[in-house]
């Protein structure tokens, strides 16, 4: 059975008993700023466990991508050693919420792996928590599990807890026994599925949450006590497959066998080779998927982890002997393999080719970098007579260059050293802690529990503003700091929640509306609108006149100059990405995005800087579909249709059954719920304002619409009617009047530079009769007319050619400021060095200098005291050769 049967069979049993088949939720998780990555099927129902969040069903069942990289810092150097050690896994999972509970729990686990799975009862082991009597008399009752096969563990194993305080509850663990004969037990008297050994497998844990626990740490029921199931599908289909590891399902199998193809070597021929194929395998996978739900590889937070895993496999890569990119071309297989259960996969299969393959051309002048970097820090414990190389050298390898500890240590063994690891395992500890400091969460604040509690409450708000831009509403709430308030006088910013509101919430990169809020005797200016949670629309404001209070009625007003200019903005954004991808291709997503009256943003994925071509004809593409004034079509549409016809949807983003499309004509489809002009003509004209990076991988665009964009063009012919009014060209002359202008300049510099050096040869002549001899070493110390260091450097080079050997000292005065040169011809500086000279004389100016020792130069704040300075060169000169004091 593959594990895409498996898949099925477990979605399709749970689904033919009542449960609701949820998608998986993205890897990045959403509403939640403490999760670095999704690692749980129960995460995405978590406000649905606490009460938060309520839904039309009452039973799931999902298989959820899950990434887990953390705890010891070997936890990722297990991946490939081991034989079920992942970080990328799927978790298959089914949920009760208030429905049924332990006695359908134990039931359903056992007839699954018994009955569609076909695994030997007789090989099946329970732990429950160890005075869990109800969940023991439940195994017994509902399956022919003998009571000799129930075990009993502690809270470490078999009690879970979302936190200290909240639900909780003991868990029941299914354990498969895979014999004594494969897996021989050191201590096999004592063996059993609390064994550390590989015999028993914990196939499926059943959490059930049947307490609140409060922060004394008491724990009373639960009203209406939930399930909380999880299972590996890896682990299930070796289980199944008999396979002796993770890896030798078909999983992993054709990843593995792809990559010995490209590398040109056999799977289980070489150990070390076929601990590379696996790593490749693992990673494979979960670069995939990270990916493509939106995450990039960086230096900080998710973009980090994914760099780490790319470059281990990258690394393992060149043990496979590869030297050439390879990474990217066995991601295809991934998406093979996967994108019927994942279609997200498909659409993005260029694009997680391309992250890749620029990810792996960077790293490949990393690993090099990496490798001389251990050679130059192995030198230099072998010059000092060391034996081990610093932990600290070891981690920047491990953390910069991809190396793992091991083979650091491989290789610095071959030249008789070992690796100071406690010295590797704290700057492993003291870089978690700063990426964890570093780390801004999901994206999402956190919320306000206020609010949490209004929609507990069933407080609701109906956004209108698609329809109309102004309602008659009830004032449903009043919160001031995060506290619900009963009223609100002049002067105080509150927030207000109405029965149904026109103003639209901040929300997917729109900026919420601006208005106003008016009822009897009350006058509320709203700045923005905001969406707190699922169903309320928060518009915060200061009240002006009067006092606002719960259960008034109030029109609401939107200032409906901003909110066209808002529409036109995000209805420019869409058909911008609509040309982005045209002109650069597929591979272009939208990585982040700001729509305001006033301005929009797009941030995009692409991997070099868009050309000025590139550009222009992104903008005429754009106008051009402006002027054809396509109608903006909206519909409410299933989200599998949606997907099916190809519309656009934002990387990562957590979608309903039902979604609302904006199309314009048979130019852009995409998912959005944010506010747009009727026709794209009203958009006016569209303008490209800057381009840039702002990640790897990663562009910005900023650009203007309608009445905006026409201000700036008029700025700009503004400034070029300046530029011909000064050079007495008429504007569309301007530029190349300017260019012979600058011709003429630089021109005029070189006529310059030639005349200073004249003068510069001249003056030499000059001054060379003021040299004085001093201790066998001729010193000249005397002020020119220099207008720039430049200028000084010049007199410098002709007075020290002149003089041939000795000791030259220039001071001049520019821009109120005192500049000194001292230079040193080749045959002296053993004697005297130029910076120690110079260093002394800057002084005297108030000033601080230095250089070589052939030629310094040094300036002060104090042109009064250059002569003064010059003066003295002679007995600093004197006393640098010894014969002064």
């Amino acid at each position: 059975m593959t594990g895409s049967e498996i898949r099925k069979r477990f979605l399709e049993y749970f689904q033919q008993r009542g449960h609701r088949v949820v998608a998986s939720a993205p890897l990045v998780p959403q509403n939640d700023p403490t999760l670095l990555f999704t690692n749980a099927g129960m995460v995405q129902f978590k406000d649905v466990f606490t009460g938060q969040e309520t839904r039309d069903y009452r039973r799931a069942a999902t298989c959820q991508k899950c990434l887990r990289v953390s705890g010891k810092h070997n936890d990722l150097e297990n991946v490939g050693r081991t034989a079920r050690h992942h970080t990328f896994f799927e978790m298959l999972g089914n949920f009760s919420f208030g429905d049924y509970f332990k006695r359908d729990a134990i039931r359903y686990g056992w007839e699954f792996l018994t009955g569609e799975m076909g695994l030997d009862p007789d090989r099946l082991w329970v732990t429950i928590y160890e005075d869990d009597d109800e969940a023991r008399d439940l195994w017994l009752a509902e399956t022919p599990v003998p009571g000799g096969r129930i075990i009993r563990c502690g809270e470490k194993d078999n009690f879970w807890a979302m936190g200290d305080t909240g639900p909780c509850g003991p868990c029941s663990e299914i354990h498969y026994d895979q014999g004594p004969g494969k897996y021989p037990c050191p201590d096999p008297d004592a063996c059993g599925p609390e064994c550390d050994c590989d015999r028993y497998l914990e196939l499926w844990n059943l959490v059930f949450m049947q307490y609140e626990r409060a922060a004394d740490g008491t724990m009373t029921p639960l009203p209406k006590p939930s399930i909380d199931t999880g299972m590996g599908l890896e682990r299930v289909a070796a289980v199944v497959a008999g396979a002796p590891t993770n890896y030798d399902t078909d999983l992993f199998r054709p990843l593995i066998d792809h990559t010995a193809e490209l590398a040109g070597v056999r799977y289980g021929a070489d150990p070390d080779h076929d601990v590379s194929l696996r790593v490749v395998a693992d990673h494979i996978r979960a670069t995939t998927f990270l990916i493509g739900d939106g995450v990039l590889p960086g230096n900080e937070g998710r973009g980090y982890v994914l760099r780490r895993i790319m470059r281990r496999a990258m690394r393992h890569g060149r043990l496979l002997g590869f030297d050439q990119p390879f990474f990217h071309k066995v991601s295809a297989t991934v998406v093979d393999r996967m994108e019927a259960s994942y279609p997200e996969l498909r659409d993005k299969r260029a694009y997680i080719d391309k992250v890749i393959l620029h990810e792996e051309e960077r790293f490949s002048r990393t690993l090099d970098r990496g490798l001389d970097l251990l050679e130059q820090a192995v030198q230099r414990v072998e010059e000092a007579g060391g034996n081990r190389l610093p932990g600290a050298v070891a981690f920047r390898l491990y953390d910069t260059f991809g190396f793992p500890l091991d083979l650091t240590a491989d290789i610095v063994r071959g030249r008789g050293l070992a690796v100071d690891e406690d010295g590797f395992a704290a700057a492993m500890d003291a870089q978690r802690e700063k990426a964890r400091a570093a780390w801004k969460g999901s994206g999402e604040e956190a919320v306000s529990g206020v609010y949490q509690e209004l929609r507990q409450a069933g407080i609701e708000t109906r956004f209108a503003g698609y329809e109309t831009l102004e309602t008659r509403s009830t004032v449903l709430a009043l919160v001031r700091d995060g506290v619900r308030v009963a009223e609100a006088g002049p002067d105080e910013t509150v927030e207000v929640v109405l029965d149904q509101t026109p103003f639209y919430g901040e929300s997917g990169g729109q900026l919420g509306d601006t208005g106003s809020l008016a009822g009897d005797g009350f006058h509320v200016k709203v700045d923005t609108a905001t969406r707190p949670v699922d169903g309320l629309i928060a518009m915060r404001g200061t009240v002006v006149r009067g006092r606002v209070r719960e259960g008034d009625a109030a029109e609401a007003r939107v200032e409906a100059g901003a909110r066209f200019a808002t529409a036109q903005n995000h209805s420019a954004t869409h058909l911008l990405q609509a040309a982005l991808r045209q002109v650069l291709g597929d591979h272009v997503k939208q990585a982040g995005s700001l729509v305001g009256p006033d301005r929009l943003r797009f941030d995009f994925t692409h991997f070099s800087p868009v050309t000025r071509e590139e550009l222009r004809r992104v903008e005429d593409l754009v106008n051009g579909w402006i002027q054809e004034n396509h109608p903006v079509a909206v519909t409410e549409e299933s989200f599998e249709d949606a997907q099916d016809q190809g519309v656009t949807a934002l990387f990562g983003e957590k979608y309903a059954d039902v979604v609302r499309v904006v199309r314009m004509g048979g130019v852009s489809a995409e998912l959005c719920g944010g506010t747009h002009a009727a026709r794209t003509g009203d958009v006016g004209l569209f303008k490209i304002l800057s381009e840039a990076g702002v990640a790897a991988g990663v562009r910005r665009i900023e650009a203007a619409t309608g009445g905006r964009a026409l201000a700036w063009v008029h700025r700009i012919e503004d400034e070029l009617h300046e530029v011909a009014s000064l050079t007495r060209a008429a504007p569309d002359e301007a530029a190349g009047r300017v260019r012979r202008l600058l011709e003429r300049t630089r021109e005029l510099e070189r006529e310059l530079s030639a005349l200073r050096s004249q003068l510069a040869s001249g003056a030499a002549r000059d001054v060379l009769s003021q040299a004085r001899e001093i201790d066998g070493i001729r010193v000249l110390s005397t002020r020119v007319p220099a207008d720039g260091p430049k200028a000084l450097r010049e007199f410098a080079d002709g007075l020290r050619d002149r003089l041939g050997s000795g000791v030259v000292v220039l001071g001049a005065e520019a821009d109120g400021k005192a500049l000194l040169l001292a230079a040193v011809t080749k045959d002296c500086t053993g004697r005297i060095r130029a910076g120690d000279l110079v260093r002394t004389l800057a002084g005297i100016v108030g000033g601080r200098g230095g250089g070589r020792p052939d030629l310094a130069q040094a300036g002060g704040p104090d042109p009064s005291r250059l002569d003064d300075a010059l003066a003295a060169a002679y007995a600093e000169v004197e006393r640098l050769l010894g014969g002064g004091v």
